[in-house]
């Protein structure tokens, strides 16, 4: 509880009442907001959360935080404001983070946090932190896409990264769980909208940029911008950025807070080298010891993508230092995910010897990413890839012929990366079947249609692997992964891209069950009763 006055408020903020009025939290939403309360009437899209504040102010709500088109409609409303305090400030999300965390008390407090930005592997290396933690004997906390855990327990997510009153209340749970460490998605849309603000990470990584939501960022300048903006000394002490792009380049040299860089490429000079198939088992000037354990490992993280070695780089000649890294998901991508996730943990200060042993034979499952739900007849596979750049990543690592991809776009969302997303696909698999994803309000065969120009294109200009035969539309969605069973065959793969961990399938404002996972095992189930393709068929 504090008193209304001694908020960290922004210096343009103007209180109209009592000032010395207390308040015990503060919420945005107007149906969770509770006696005693500060309000955040935000503007939103398509009505101002003013609008709510004169019932919530009869209710029993302290005050009302508001911008000024805001205190106007209040005002208009009729509603009595006579004994309210209403606090008047030009930005109020963006005054939102700071009172949060000061209600909370969670500025500096534990958990001690873990950021993940960038356009792909976010998610992947939060479950990847959360696992090395848990190998290390700490009690976590994870927020992102997939779920929030708080010491263990789960509860589903409504976004990416919540508005910050949310996020604050959920570090304070994870303060009273006993949890020293949360690791967290931090999206770029939440940097936009002040959604983390008052939060201090620890460390900050960045896997890589591409394109994406630019139906949010008016250009990628705008979204390279929103993510650098974590590499600040207003939200992190120090980052770690895995060089896979130029952008990832650029973030190195521009961050305003300590870097170390990441890279397999050694002519890249980072201060963490990723060596993989290295001679003799351990790695190079691995021990016998290092090697027995890495064979251990193995048997440890079955399906996984094996083992490199990670190569701290400290500039002295024979100082280097070396360890032998599991890498449980499969894909390639997967090891570069793996080794930001270690780096992260090195740069927090976790000891060198510690991180190593949890390093060498961790396991780790993220619910649809690279989940093979059909490990034979044929090998299939759901993720959530769902842009160009990550359907290349996926692809291009995958073994079994016919590889024959499922793959949409989402509606309502970045409509440039449509043609893009199809030619990555007729460009890496042997067969391509569009088909729908989440439509949301927009015309399903517009999207799909989109989506098929891409490959087409591709087919046309002679840089396809798929044929023209081998390129076809399927509206439904279990029909296509149904399709893509049959022309893999038994000894071919599938992949089904796009929705991974989602349970549901948006259309026309309606969710209507569906599951990737479940539809694919059945349609593998089906196949396996009779003749089928071994090869892609017409």
């Amino acid at each position: 509880m504090m008193r209304l006055d001694s908020l960290p408020l922004p210096p343009d903020a103007v209180i109209h009442g009592d000032g010395s009025r207390p308040v015990t939290g503060v919420s945005h939403d107007s149906r969770t907001t509770a006696p005693g309360e500060l309000y955040a009437a935000l503007p939103g899209a398509n009505v101002h959360g003013a609008r709510f504040a004169g019932a919530l102010l009869a209710a029993g709500v302290s005050a009302v935080l508001t911008d000024s088109a805001g205190l106007r409609l209040l005002r208009e409303s009729g509603a009595d404001t006579s004994s309210a305090v209403l606090i008047e400030v030009g930005d109020p999300r963006a005054a939102l983070g700071d009172i949060a965390a000061a209600l909370s008390g969670t500025r500096g407090a534990p958990p001690r946090l873990l950021g993940i930005t960038g356009t792909n592997g976010k998610t992947t290396t939060t479950y990847l932190l959360d696992a090395l933690l848990g190998e290390l004997g700490e009690t976590t906390g994870v927020i992102g896409t997939i779920a929030t855990s708080i010491a263990g327990v789960r509860q589903p997510s409504a976004r990416t990264t919540p508005e910050s009153p949310e996020l604050h209340r959920l570090l304070a749970q994870m303060r009273s769980a006993g949890a020293g460490w949360c690791s967290m998605e931090v999206s770029s849309h939440a940097l936009a909208q002040h959604r983390v603000d008052g939060a201090q990470f620890a460390v900050a990584g960045f896997t890589n940029l591409s394109q994406d939501h630019l139906d949010f960022h008016p250009t990628m300048e705008d979204y390279f911008a929103a993510k650098a903006q974590l590499f600040t000394p207003q939200f992190s002490q120090r980052g770690a950025v895995v060089l896979a792009d130029d952008w990832a380049r650029r973030l190195a040299r521009e961050a305003q807070i300590p870097v170390v860089t990441i890279s397999r490429t050694a002519a890249d000079e980072p201060d963490y080298l990723v060596v993989e198939d290295a001679p003799g088992g351990a790695g190079s000037g691995g021990s016998a010891a290092e090697a027995a354990g890495a064979e251990a490992a193995a048997a440890r993280t079955p399906g996984g993508g094996g083992h490199f070695d990670l190569v701290r780089r400290t500039g002295a000649p024979g100082a280097e230092q070396r360890m032998r890294v599991a890498s449980p998901l499969p894909g390639d991508f997967n090891v570069m995910n793996a080794a930001l996730a270690v780096v992260m943990l090195l740069e927090a200060g976790f000891a060198f010897d510690a991180v190593a042993r949890a390093a060498g034979g961790f396991t780790a499952a993220v619910p649809g990413r690279m989940e093979v739900v059909s490990p034979a007849g044929p090998r299939a596979i759901v993720d959530y890839s769902h842009t160009p750049d990550a359907l290349v990543n996926v692809l291009s690592g995958l073994q079994g012929a016919p590889l024959v991809a499922v793959i949409g776009a989402g509606g309502d969302r970045d409509h440039g990366k449509r043609p893009l997303m199809g030619r990555a696909a007729a460009q890496w698999a042997d067969a391509v079947i569009v088909t729908d994803d989440n439509p949301r309000s927009e015309d399903p065969a517009a999207i799909r249609a989109a989506v098929l120009s891409g490959a087409l294109e591709a087919v046309a200009d002679g840089t396809a692997r798929a044929a023209r035969s081998d390129v076809c539309e399927v509206a439904s969605r279990a029909q296509a992964i149904a399709e893509a069973v049959r022309r893999a065959g038994p000894a071919g793969t599938v992949l089904v891209a796009g929705k991974g961990h989602e349970t549901g399938q948006e259309i026309a404002g309606t969710v209507h069950p569906f599951d990737d996972r479940e539809q694919t095992r059945e349609a593998v189930a089906r196949a396996a009763g009779g003749a089928r393709a071994g090869r892609v068929q017409a």
